[in-house]
């Protein structure tokens, strides 16, 4: 497999699928967190200061029957192309090319002279991307048909796709788990020697490995969130890896329910209860220390606003509902990761996004960031749980803040990711 540390791009065009799936302000369309731009930098540096051209495509939000030729402005990546020039004028180039239309850019990826930088506009303007057909639903008879056609399309847009560039370069990490033309199809127009990862999926491969190598002893995960259902494959897996296994966030309720608790109108998967007491099972049997919350902050409704009110977390007053965990929960948990020497955290402990009930999670961010002072490795992962570390200003405090939160969690699960396999040849 060939690696971009050895890879000299001088006189050379590299097409690079970048993640720049960036939120924007509702009010001023301006990039509001920028880490995925920030995540790319080094792998467009090391094109440009090697002498080499870039083409960049990516994704950004999910269009709907967008026409490629007219595109929609609210998804266009024109409107972020001053964030990435704020960055690359650092090492060079202070303005961006951009082209409107990513299937019809032959003649500007021509023109494109070594040291510059090209734009793609959104690739899911393009059905052809994800290969799914539009506009005809999956009970249509005729739906296989299309969508027979649309993959025999996606092979086209991918070479097209390719014919631009003499290199490719997969850095788009947090959609290494979709089969697209720009993640995984596109590889295959590429001879081994000239498609790589990029620096940040290298360093993402890294951590995960790291982590799933790491030893049972003192390796603790926490899964926050939910849904059961959405980390139920990961939970599995990491069963015979960790020692200990917290649970929080609305999914916790599940199991809660699942054991005789009352949960008022708490979150629950009433269609997860035996899976619930399945994982606390198997989790005895293998020896894993579960740990669940044993209290919660309660709300009288889903608001910003509400009245609140700590419970044993199986005593949920009728009508009230647990947005938090609560003081014991929290001492028990920072009690355990702090005292870790590795550790993994997906999903928030509460509604993180309501300031009342974000004590949890803001506490569990620290506890790890304490963790990893102690010399503990710890990998982060989710939007939450990123959003928490950012927000406590800990990013430099952990060992490592995953950029894809899907991919992660399907990587960790041991599946094979799409993106990985088409560069790596994972089976």
């Amino acid at each position: 497999m060939q690696l971009i540390d050895n890879f000299n791009f001088a006189g050379k065009k590299a097409i690079v699928r970048v993640d720049f799936n960036v939120p924007l302000n509702k009010e001023t369309g301006a990039v509001s967190d920028d880490t995925r731009i920030r995540g790319a930098l080094p792998t467009i540096k090391k094109i440009i200061t090697d002498g080499g051209a870039a083409i960049l495509m990516s994704h950004m939000g999910k269009p709907k029957n967008v026409n490629p030729q007219e595109g929609d402005p609210k998804f266009s990546l024109k409107q972020i192309i001053s964030a990435i020039e704020k960055y690359t004028k650092e090492f060079g180039v202070a303005s961006i090319k951009f082209a409107d239309d990513a299937a019809n850019a032959a003649q500007a990826a021509k023109d494109l002279k070594m040291g510059e930088i090209l734009l793609l506009q959104n690739l899911r303007y393009y059905a052809e991307e994800e290969g799914k057909p539009r506009g005809i639903e999956k009970e249509d008879p005729k739906y296989d048909e299309a969508k027979k056609a649309m993959k025999d399309s996606q092979k086209k847009f991918a070479k097209t796709l390719a014919s631009y560039a003499e290199v490719y370069v997969n850095d788009a990490f947090g959609t290494a788990h979709r089969k697209h033309a720009s993640t995984a199809v596109i590889a295959d127009e590429f001879a081994d020697d000239k498609k790589m990862f990029g620096f940040l999926i290298n360093k993402e491969l890294k951590a995960m490995d790291g982590v799933l190598a790491a030893k049972k002893e003192g390796f603790t995960a926490i899964m926050g969130g939910s849904k059961v259902s959405d980390k139920i494959n990961i939970i599995t897996n990491l069963l015979d890896r960790v020692e200990n296994l917290i649970i929080g966030g609305g999914m916790a309720y599940t199991f809660v329910k699942a054991q005789g608790g009352k949960i008022g109108n708490s979150l629950c998967e009433e269609d997860k209860l035996d899976l619930a007491l399945d994982i606390i099972a198997k989790a005895k049997a293998k020896g894993v220390n579960l740990l669940l919350p044993v209290d919660a902050l309660n709300a009288d409704k889903f608001d910003k606003d509400a009245n609140t009110k700590e419970t044993a977390i199986d005593q949920t007053p009728d009508g009230w509902m647990g947005l938090d965990i609560a003081s014991k929960s929290i001492a028990n948990f920072q009690k355990v990761i702090e005292n870790s020497k590795t550790l993994i955290w997906n999903g928030p402990m509460g509604v993180f996004e309501f300031d009342k009930f974000a004590a949890g999670t803001t506490a569990i961010a620290k506890a790890v960031a304490a963790a990893t002072a102690k010399g503990a490795y710890s990998l982060i992962g989710g939007g939450d749980s990123v959003a928490a570390i950012n927000k406590n200003n800990l990013a430099d405090k952990v060992s490592y803040v995953s950029t894809g939160g899907g991919a992660m969690l399907e990587y960790m699960e041991g599946k094979v990711l799409p993106g990985i396999a088409a560069i790596r040849g994972d089976k």
